[in-house]
């Protein structure tokens, strides 16, 4: 994550002088990557930290909107907070088609601008002093993107529950924030904190991030409800979400002391909710003992009900699973474990850890919130119902595994990877805590990642040198094999009376993984296959052997070795 002090030393202007001419290199490179792989100039612009976006520091949005339901329109000023790391005088800064900005103030006066897509490049009139704090104001108007899938094909979803009351809310992440308002749409930089202050028509009343400061009455009948982010908080994390609420407040005593809780439900649902979010309160106190305090104690935690099925919101997280069990009433693993809890409850929650937390710089990096939110949801299970339990639950996500093509997606595109990165993710980091075997230093693992890299944004290479690191194992290859490559590793084997001989196929170069296996005398051994032929001896002769199945790969007997 790139955060830096107001006041900088000489040291770090070097060395974000090198930085920013490091990216200038990479964006030319990454360019031309990008229209190799039929991505256009709009998605590196996108994708990419541009020379426009590296030589300032993001540090405040003080966001507002007016919110006309009747039109599907908004119009609001988000007011930028920077720091200037290098002198510069063009800013890039995005906003997504239909929506314009209408004009950008700059210590009173106007800032010129013109746009390429959905990206405004904004000209100061000059360079502006390294180490200086700096603001600008945008406003800006127009209907925005109508959600089509949402979460998934995001936007503005604008719905009314079943008496007819509008029911509204944003979901953006992938698509990005710039579609419903104004910023500096890229992962790797966060504000340090985010004033919202959203307008909406009475009785209807907003629910955003954060803690709610204030509600202002209006002469013409409208209310502002402004939340207040204390937290670092990533751009798709920032949502508006309206309706006719009812709500509750509560609290739970976690591990950094009092934990304030806020309930928003549709007013008929109000009953059945008190019921069902009891989920809320098992999810915080399992993930806080497996991954450490909950990661926004200044902010609170909520759970707020909208017109789609669920995201990740931080502090603000959203549910739409209809008050059942499971994913919209299944079990995604068939095993039966999967019905005993709401899996959006679950797995969004998940997402304060892996996503709020601990964030991904590059959305090619994605599977850094997904496989840890899919393998938490087995965490879960191991908290309240036992470990062969939870071993059950994620060896039976592996039918949704496609193998089509790899975790990792295209750096500097914003094209995240394949969707295996859920379940392939979750049965990796499973395999990867079995071949530890050692769930004191597994737990401590999990936990130091959300220690040391606390609030900040990451990559795929700081999450395997740290694994690597607190473990104490080579995970090159490891990495390697379920990251990056689409193969599953498949232990071949040949038997010989007292004699059996092992080997992998399907594997990267250097692929080692231990495993065990359990032959039909009943001995059970942990070895260590390789891509050459391994020959072991048994005391007594064998027919057949098993595979640990906690390891995700696929066994195979041969007639002979070759």
């Amino acid at each position: 994550d790139i955060r830096f002090d107001i006041n900088l030393s000489l040291l770090i202007q070097v060395q974000l002088t090198m930085q920013l001419t490091g990216s200038i290199i990479l964006a030319l490179f990454s360019t031309s990557l990008a229209y190799a792989q039929s991505f256009n100039h709009q998605d590196t612009l996108s994708g990419s930290i541009t020379p426009q976006r590296a030589w300032w520091d993001l540090t405040y949005y003080d966001l507002a909107i007016d919110v006309d339901i009747s039109t599907k329109s908004i119009k609001g000023t988000n007011s930028i907070y920077f720091n200037v790391i290098i002198p510069q005088e063009v800013m890039q800064i995005d906003l997504q088609e239909p929506l314009r900005i209408t004009h950008i103030d700059y210590k009173g006066q106007s800032l010129t601008y013109t746009r390429e897509g959905s990206v405004y490049w904004v000209r100061f009139p000059y360079p502006l002093v390294s180490g200086d704090r700096e603001k600008i104001s945008i406003q800006y108007e127009g209907v925005p993107v109508e959600a089509v899938r949402p979460p998934w094909d995001g936007g503005f979803t604008w719905s009314k529950d079943k008496n007819g009351n509008p029911f509204v809310a944003t979901s953006c992440q992938g698509l990005g924030a710039s579609v419903w308002w104004p910023c500096k749409d890229h992962m790797y930089d966060e504000p340090d904190s985010m004033l919202i202050s959203i307008t909406v028509p009475a009785p209807l009343a907003d629910v955003s991030n954060g803690r709610l400061r204030h509600i202002d009455s209006l002469s013409d009948g409208r209310k502002t409800y402004q939340w207040f982010v204390s937290n670092p908080i990533n751009n798709y994390g920032v949502n508006v979400n309206i309706g006719k609420y009812a709500h509750w407040a509560d609290t739970l005593h976690g591990e950094k002391g009092i934990l304030d809780l806020n309930f928003y439900v549709l007013q008929d649902n109000y009953e059945k909710a008190r019921e069902h979010f009891q989920d809320a309160y098992r999810t915080i106190r399992a993930f806080e003992y497996w991954f450490g305090p909950y990661p926004f104690y200044e902010d609170g935690y909520k759970l707020v009900e909208v017109p789609y099925l669920g995201m990740e919101h931080q502090s603000s997280v959203t549910y739409g699973n209809k008050y059942r069990m499971g994913y919209l009433g299944r079990d995604l693993s068939s095993t039966g474990w999967g019905l005993k809890w709401d899996y959006i409850i679950i797995h969004e929650s998940a997402h304060e850890w892996w996503a709020n937390n601990v964030t991904y710089t590059d959305i090619a990096d994605m599977w850094i919130h997904e496989a840890f939110a899919s393998y938490a949801e087995g965490l879960f299970v191991d908290y309240y119902y036992g470990k062969q339990a939870a071993s059950e639950y994620v060896i039976g996500t592996r039918s949704d595994i496609g193998n089509a093509k790899p975790i990792i997606g295209k750096y500097n595109v914003n094209k995240e990877g394949s969707p295996d990165m859920y379940s392939k993710g979750a049965n990796m980091l499973h395999s990867l805590r079995t071949w530890l075997d050692d769930d004191v230093r597994w737990r401590e693992t999990l936990r130091g990642l959300q220690r040391d890299f606390y609030h900040q944004t990451v990559n795929t290479a700081q999450i395997e040198t740290y694994i690597a690191q607190a473990t104490g194992l080579d995970l090159k290859a490891f990495f390697n094999q379920y990251l990056r490559d689409t193969r599953i590793p498949v232990l071949e084997y040949n038997i010989k009376g007292k004699t059996f001989s092992v080997r992998y196929t399907n594997i990267v170069e250097g692929f080692n993984m231990p495993v065990y296996i359990t032959s039909d005398n009943g001995q059970k051994i942990r070895i260590t296959p390789t891509g050459n032929w391994q020959k072991l001896k048994q005391p007594a002769p064998i027919k057949t052997i098993s595979v640990d199945q906690n390891f995700y790969i696929g066994k195979n007997m041969v007639d002979k070795l070759n």
